[in-house]
């Protein structure tokens, strides 16, 4: 978190201690999310199988998420998970000055915990000792997607369900049914490829959604244009599906055929693996006619379902 007053230190403290467990905590999720209620109650006491006075000795009182070791505390014995203790320096109960104590005793009484995920709500039924929650939260595939949209940092997370929603309600990303589809990509002054419009558009296929990309960037010293589908939904349920890609003019053509990359994997991951349909720009402007002025690119794509 960026430095916002007194009550905030520039540099972090080393989460090293994390080692003793193999894990390092993310960031608290559901922030941005519809669900953070909700993930309230999941992580709360409401569905905690311990005691309620435990839970609560467990509860970070600055982000109210539940401590993994390393657990500090103040001089006067209160606790902070060290997510937080690196972003303040006076303890948020007593105001007390932070050392760097451990409460070694509380992290005694973790470790005898049982608890279920925090995905719980969206499926997933596994039961996991305290120590290794973690770790199995930030792979566990029942945990929410980032939104997928590409033209801007969007930090929101959700469900499918409330992504498409979201991707239609607040980016204005353009919703079309059916498995064929032909897109066209028009640009004024081609020549500033790093300026080019990142598109988005979400098709509704086989009862799942799939996002088409199409970016423009340098690859090494050459300007590119690339497009590329993304799956909304596990890396699992994108196998079952392949798509193809087309562009072309004055009597020649590209092609590409893969597998929809699930939008587990960011854009910019999909993009810098080269996993879809390249066009060079001086094809690119060959295609659009020949006019070095404007970009007119025509891209159609099917989408199919793989056989069982």
């Amino acid at each position: 978190m960026a430095p916002g007053g007194s009550a905030y230190e520039n540099v972090c403290e080393s989460h090293i201690a994390f080692s003793d467990y193999g894990i390092v905590p993310d960031n608290p999720e559901f922030i941005s999310s519809p669900y953070g209620e909700v993930a309230a109650v999941v992580s709360g006491k409401l569905r905690m199988p311990t005691d309620s006075a435990v839970h609560d000795l467990l509860e970070c009182p600055v982000c109210m998420n539940l401590m993994y070791p390393p657990i500090l505390q103040c001089p006067n014995g209160h606790t902070l998970c060290s997510n937080c203790k690196c972003k303040v320096r006076c303890c948020p109960v007593c105001r007390r000055e932070l050392g760097n104590i451990r409460c070694l005793a509380l992290e005694k009484i973790a470790e005898s915990l049982e608890l279920p995920c925090r995905y719980q709500i969206f499926g997933c039924q596994d039961i996991f000792p305290y120590h290794s929650r973690l770790r199995h939260e930030q792979l566990c595939q029942f945990r929410l997607y980032n939104c997928p949209y590409a033209g801007a940092e969007c930090s929101v997370t959700g469900d499918i369900e409330y992504l498409v929603a979201h991707l239609k309600n607040d980016h204005n990303v353009d919703m079309h049914d059916g498995c064929t589809f032909n897109h066209r990509y028009v640009k004024s002054n081609p020549q500033e490829v790093e300026n080019a419009t990142w598109m988005l558009t979400v098709f509704n296929c086989f009862g799942h959604q799939f996002c088409l990309h199409f970016e423009a960037f340098h690859l090494g010293t050459a300007p590119v244009y690339m497009a590329f589908l993304r799956f909304m939904g596990t890396d699992e349920d994108a196998e079952k599906f392949c798509y193809s890609l087309e562009v072309g003019g004055k009597g020649r053509k590209l092609t590409w055929q893969g597998v929809p990359r699930s939008i587990r994997d960011s854009h910019i991951t999909v993009r810098d693996s080269l996993d879809g349909l390249i066009i060079y720009r001086s094809m690119a402007l060959y295609f659009s006619g020949g006019n070095m002025k404007e970009l007119k690119l025509k891209v159609s794509g099917r989408i199919w379902r793989k056989d069982v």
